[in-house]
């Protein structure tokens, strides 16, 4: 009886340690393992996200794939893409809605998708794949982009004083010739530097386009050079929207790039043009006037003291009469200004003018204060730029930055102006003398869009 009982008290103890394996019957026998639970179903798929990279707006991208493999799946597998993006099992036939049927949902299916990009810049969605309850997706993204035809003018031009250097350079090229279809035009500078290193201070810089009718310069663009660096953690540099001027840029056009580099360690410059094509088919709010032509108002932009003397006396004209064509259906003026000399009295702060003190600058239209142009700061410290030690490029100046695009400043002409007269007015300010100058670089271009073609402006003293 003893051993009876000793028996069954170790029995009990070993169905304790293995319970989760097996059933004791009472009588101390061991019985047959439990019941496994059934598999249980799953979508497989050999990807979690595909990028598609950029592709032309309503153009279809390279089909990409992925492998779909069921396991266990008692119903087909449904494909539900979202966004502008599309499913095909052949990489013939796509749409938004697709089924592996039941027969194949348990093989490893090859699934292609494509994206069809209705607006510029990223775009997301996703594939849905369901199965019954069972679900996995695939995160896609691509982005949408116009197509662009790139040409570059300027490769690799020093820019300095000194050493064989100039400060400035000109030359011929060809651009694109056909701007009917051409929307937008981008500008991109590129500044390297020689094994010297670039120049150490920041500097006025811009670039020009000579007007073939007037023989004149007109500042398409403008931009401070950084401290010691060039334009390196930029991937093309700096950027600037020239599309103002696209009467101006096509065909045969003469440039000149100029710095106010007075070193021989010379900026070295690469300018690269891109036309961007309009795309049919897109909203009508995107679709831009075919027809452009440009006009100069103010041309204070040789260098950075050849601009309007600020807080003193001065002969220079601000005042002028405009008048636009008949057939203008949209027309703006066009503004770069940018300030120097450390001229006192100082602002709150230790500010001198007119580099570092904030203004509020008027354009008056027929006598009244119409737009404003306030020069403040714009962010200096978060400029992308942002290796440029030991240079003081952090602190906000007064409406630029070193290392960054001097900003245009556009503004939008009433539509029932046919004529008007134009004045450029500073904020009131005088100079005490004891620091030096004060100057205003700046330039100012009305520019006039219509559906049919079109001619400048007349702008006349």
């Amino acid at each position: 009886m003893k051993a009876f009982y000793f028996r069954r008290i170790n029995h009990l103890f070993l169905c304790i340690i293995a319970l989760s394996f097996v059933y004791c019957s009472s009588d101390g026998d061991s019985g047959s393992s439990s019941t496994p639970p059934p598999p249980q179903p799953k979508i497989n798929v050999n990807t979690s996200s595909i990028s598609f990279g950029e592709s032309y707006l309503l153009n279809y991208s390279t089909a990409q794939t992925v492998t779909v493999d069921g396991s266990n799946l008692d119903e087909g597998i449904d494909m539900t893409a979202s966004g502008n993006f599309e499913v095909s099992l052949d990489n013939t036939n796509f749409s938004n809605n697709l089924q592996i049927p039941s027969s194949e949902a348990n093989n490893a299916t090859t699934v292609y998708m494509r994206f069809i990009p209705t607006v510029v810049g990223q775009q997301t969605g996703e594939i849905l794949l369901e199965s019954g309850n069972t679900q996995e997706d695939v995160i896609l993204s691509g982005i949408g982009t116009r197509i662009t035809h790139s040409y570059t003018t300027f490769n690799q031009q020093p820019l300095g004083f000194g050493g064989g250097f100039n400060q400035a350079a000109s030359q011929t090229f060809t651009l694109h010739d056909d701007l009917s279809t051409i929307q937008q035009i981008k500008m991109y500078l590129k500044i390297d530097c020689p094994i010297t290193g670039c120049d150490d201070w920041d500097r006025f810089a811009n670039i020009k386009i000579k007007d073939p009718t007037t023989n004149n310069w007109l500042e398409i663009g403008r931009y401070i050079t950084p401290y010691w660096v060039g334009t390196q953690l930029l991937d093309r540099g700096l950027e600037f929207d020239v599309t103002d001027f696209k009467s101006l840029l096509s065909g045969s056009v003469e440039l000149r790039i100029y710095i106010e580099n007075w070193t021989a360690k010379a900026d070295i410059v690469t300018l690269t043009f891109d036309f961007i094509e309009e795309t049919q088919g897109l909203p009508a709010y995107e679709i831009d006037y075919p027809y452009y032509a440009v006009s100069e108002v103010l041309n204070f932009h040789a260098n950075s003291i050849s601009g309007v003397p600020y807080g003193v006396s001065h002969s220079l004209d601000l005042d002028k009469s405009i008048a636009l064509p008949s057939n203008t259906e949209s027309a703006h003026l066009r503004t770069l200004i940018s300030g120097w000399g450390h001229a006192t009295p100082y602002d709150p702060g230790g500010r001198p003018c007119a580099e570092w003190c904030y203004r509020t600058h008027h354009i008056k239209i027929n006598g009244t204060n119409t737009f404003q142009h306030y020069m403040g700061p714009i962010g200096c410290a978060s400029n992308p730029i942002n290796n440029q030690s030991p240079g003081n490029w952090t602190p906000d100046r007064a409406g630029w930055c070193p290392g960054m695009v001097v900003p245009v400043r556009t503004n939008a002409l009433d539509s029932a102006l046919s004529s008007f007269n134009f004045e450029y007015d500073f904020e009131d300010w005088t100079n005490d003398g004891a620091n030096g100058d004060a100057y205003y670089a700046t330039s100012t271009y009305v520019v006039v869009k219509s559906n049919t073609p079109i001619s400048a402006a007349v702008v006349t003293d």
